[in-house]
């Protein structure tokens, strides 16, 4: 799934630390990895820096965790 986070285009969210006995809460669950697709269209994995930044909005990954269960 395609979508915008700040400015950054991602794809390919990979969710990792899912624990169903933390439901409804999922805190352990973080964005282990994801793509970001350039302006000009060039493709390439999400550096450190920008998968902390992303991981920092924890609004942000609970609505991907609950899209990558349901």
């Amino acid at each position: 799934m395609k979508c915008k986070f700040d400015e950054l285009h991602i794809d390919d969210l990979v969710v990792e630390g899912i624990d169903y006995s933390d439901y409804p809460d999922f805190c352990d669950a973080y964005i282990e990895s994801a793509t970001i697709i350039e302006d000009d269209g060039e493709i390439r994995d999400a550096t450190d820096e920008e998968l902390d930044r992303i991981n920092d909005d924890r609004d942000f990954v609970y609505s991907r965790v609950i899209e990558f269960i349901y």
